[in-house]
């Protein structure tokens, strides 16, 4: 099957899934086509057990997709550009603390507790796997994406802080969490010792020279942008900068997704300002959040027609149980902490702890990673656990979190 077959085949069903939520389910629209995708893959398994073998195609569909590459070369960087344009810079900078320290200290964090926890906790449900691994698993579920709640938080009448807080926080930690991810399944998948300098090495390779070539990259592009008054061209300048900057980024060995967060901060607060016309701004805010709709749309019916792939993994779904409340606990944790202690110094909307906690969802930059990983019982480990919580988060989370804002916004 062509690409351009593939690329069809999800667009339309995205077009389906919408146009039935839009008509009668009227949920948030990622959750919507995460709940309708899962559901035709279990009536795909449905008949395939009533004989009709419908699930070879389907696996035989997905597996022709390639998730990881689709989304972390290709979905990723429109989508981070996309939020990253629209995100105020002063409200940023107001929320400064808190927003590193959860995207830097709190990744780092969160994948310690939940890598050593699991690495602990797994033989008491049967499983083993290695410590590396464990770190591994931690870095990818550390990531939040809390795209699918902004929506619900803004329609609720969540604070604005908070918005910024989450919003600020998803941008920056999927890039150090895909740092710290590659940084551990270097040293996991290879006989290289796991040393401190070695992991500050890569890590400054990958985030710092990430952060300064998407200033670098954010730079030029406003300058390119300041010398024409065509919201054409200015549109086709952005294109370049993710696509054509997300691709020399990689070939530098430094992190895409930060480059392109600081390049779409930076075209998004000093290019609007200084560089863009009124029209030109109308213009580039209806096309990055259209195609914003549109990437969103096919990632979370990806991540619900997944269900096929991991319909024979039945034997590891006690780890399932493990893993859910661990990560939330976790979540609770890095959260809990800096709050606490800021709270000292600054003043946080009612619940923020409880809000943040419960609305950092994970989403398809998880599973990306975890089908990335390389062959072995490791990986469909990961793979199962991973797939459960994202699901936990994005349906359970994701339904329920406007309810938690409303409660403490009484």
């Amino acid at each position: 099957m062509s690409f351009f077959d593939l690329a069809a085949i999800l667009v339309s069903l995205a077009a389906l899934f919408s146009w039935i939520n839009y008509r009668f389910l009227r949920l948030p629209v990622s959750i919507a086509l995460t709940i309708l995708a899962l559901f035709s893959a279990l009536l795909i398994l449905l008949f395939d057990h009533l004989g009709f073998a419908l699930a070879d195609q389907i696996d035989a569909l997905l597996r022709g997709i390639d998730f990881p590459q689709a989304l972390l070369y290709g979905m990723l960087s429109f989508l981070l550009f996309a939020g990253a344009l629209h995100v105020n810079l002063q409200d940023l900078y107001s929320q400064r603390w808190i927003i590193s320290i959860m995207a830097s200290v709190g990744v780092l964090a969160s994948t310690a507790l939940i890598g050593f926890a699991l690495y602990y906790l797994l033989p008491l449900f049967g499983f083993e796997m290695s410590l590396a691994y464990c770190l591994v698993f931690g870095a990818l579920i550390s990531p939040t994406d809390p795209i699918a709640v902004l929506g619900i938080m803004k329609s609720s009448g969540a604070p604005a802080s908070l918005q910024t807080k989450m919003a600020g926080e998803s941008l920056f930690n999927d890039g150090i969490a895909v740092v710290v991810f590659a940084v551990l399944l270097t040293f996991a998948s290879s006989d290289e010792p796991l040393t401190a300098g070695n992991v500050a090495l890569l890590f400054a390779e990958e985030a710092l020279g990430g952060l300064l070539f998407g200033l670098l990259l954010g730079y030029v592009s406003y300058r390119m942008l300041r010398q024409v008054h065509s919201y054409q061209v200015e549109i086709l300048i952005t294109l370049a900068t993710v696509m054509g900057g997300y691709s020399l980024a990689h070939a530098l060995h430094t992190s895409g997704p930060l480059a392109i967060v600081v390049a779409g901060l930076f075209i998004g607060n000093h290019g609007r300002l200084f560089a863009m016309s009124d029209e030109t701004t109308r213009h580039l805010d209806s096309f990055w959040e259209l195609l914003d709709e549109i990437f969103n749309a096919v990632l979370f019916l990806l991540i619900g027609l997944e269900f096929v792939l991991l319909s024979g993994d039945w034997p590891l779904l006690p780890t399932v149980f493990l893993a859910i409340p661990l990560i939330v606990l976790v979540r609770f944790v890095v959260v809990a902490v800096p709050v606490s202690i800021l709270k000292r110094w600054r003043k946080f909307s009612p619940g923020a702890i409880a809000i943040l906690a419960w609305g950092g969802l994970r989403g398809g930059i998880s599973i990306a990673l975890a089908l990335s990983l390389p062959a072995g019982e490791a990986r469909e480990l990961i793979l199962v656990m991973t797939y459960a919580v994202v699901l936990f988060s994005v349906l359970a989370q994701g339904l329920s979190i406007a309810r938690l804002v409303r409660y403490y916004q009484k």
